[in-house]
C-alpha cells in the first residue's frame, strides 16, 4: 500500500520528497486531490512508469479511500506482469461492474498530473484514465449511462478544445460588444447557481446576449483556460492572453450582468 497526499494540503517540495520515499518503498505514490461543488475529486499514480514501465493511472469521481484502494489494486495487478489496454472492459477490480481505460491526451497531462510532472521533470510519461461504470454497468459513452454521474468523469482522451464539465450547448451570458464587435472578454464569472458570464466590462443591461458555451470557447480559445473556475469565483485579465486573476464573488451582490 502507498501513503497518499493531497497537493492542496502539502507543499510541492514536501510532496516530491514523500513521492520519492514511497516509490522507493512501495513502487508508487498515490496522489489524491479534493473535489469542490463544481469539480470532482480525483486520484492518480506516480511511479508506475518508472517501476513497472506502465502508464500512470488516474481515476475521477470516487471517494478518496476507494480511489486510493483502486489504484493500489491496479498497481498490484500490473506488478504481476499484466498490462491494461485502452478500450477493453475489465472485471478485475469491481465485483459487480466493469472498468475500462482511456489514453489521456498529452495536452491534458498538465491539468491533472502536477505532482507527476514535478517528479519526472524532463522525462516524459503517458497515462491511462480508469473509467468506472454506473449502477447499471454502463460506461459514460453509452446512451443509457446515468445522468447523475455524467460529469463526475471528464474523459481525458478527448475534448482538449473544450475542457469544461458542462454540455457544449449550455446557455451562457455574454455581451453584444463581444458578439457583434469583437471586443475582448476581460471578466468571467461562474455564478453560485452555475451560470457563466463572459463580460467585456463596458456592458449595459441591454447589451446582454445568450450564447452556447461552445460558441464562447470557439470564439476565444483562451477562455478554455478557465475550465476549473469554481462556483462563486470570478476571473479578470487586462487583455487576451494575459494572466487571469481569480477572486471570490459575494453571493448577495452577484449582479455583474445588470451593471
Amino acid at each position: 500500500m502507498t501513503e497518499h497526499s493531497d497537493p492542496n494540503c502539502i507543499g510541492k517540495n514536501e510532496l516530491l520528497l514523500q513521492t520519492k520515499k514511497n516509490i522507493g518503498i512501495y513502487g508508487l505514490q498515490v496522489v489524491m486531490v479534493n473535489g469542490t461543488d463544481y469539480l470532482p475529486p480525483f486520484a492518480y499514480s506516480i511511479g508506475l512508469r518508472e517501476t513497472y514501465q506502465h502508464p500512470e493511472v488516474i481515476c475521477f469521481g470516487l471517494p478518496h479511500d476507494l480511489s486510493h484502494a483502486i489504484i493500489n489494486d491496479v498497481a498490484s495487478i500490473i506488478k504481476t506482469g499484466k498490462r491494461f489496454a485502452p478500450g477493453a472492459a475489465y472485471a478485475d477490480i469491481f465485483k459487480n461492474s466493469h472498468m475500462a481505460f482511456l489514453v489521456v491526451d498529452d495536452r491534458n497531462i498538465k491539468d491533472y498530473f502536477g505532482g507527476a510532472l514535478n517528479y519526472y521533470g524532463e522525462r516524459s510519461f503517458s497515462a491511462l484514465q480508469l473509467i468506472w461504470t454506473d449502477r447499471n454497468d454502463k460506461f459514460p459513452w453509452e446512451e443509457s449511462f446515468e445522468k447523475e454521474f455524467l460529469y463526475r468523469q471528464p474523459l481525458l482522451d478527448r475534448n482538449v478544445d473544450f475542457k469544461f464539465y458542462e454540455p457544449r450547448n449550455l446557455h451562457t451570458f455574454t455581451t453584444k460588444q463581444w458578439l457583434d464587435h469583437g471586443q475582448p472578454i476581460l471578466r468571467v464569472v461562474h455564478d453560485h447557481d452555475g451560470d457563466w458570464q463572459f463580460l467585456t466590462g463596458d456592458q449595459m443591461p441591454g447589451d446582454i446576449s445568450i450564447v452556447a458555451l461552445e460558441q464562447m470557447i470557439k470564439g476565444d480559445p483562451t477562455l478554455n483556460e478557465l475550465w476549473h473556475l469554481d462556483y462563486g469565483r470570478a476571473a479578470d485579465r487586462t487583455h487576451i492572453g494575459g494572466a487571469w486573476t481569480i477572486t471570490e464573488v459575494e453571493e448577495e451582490i452577484e449582479e455583474d450582468i445588470e451593471e
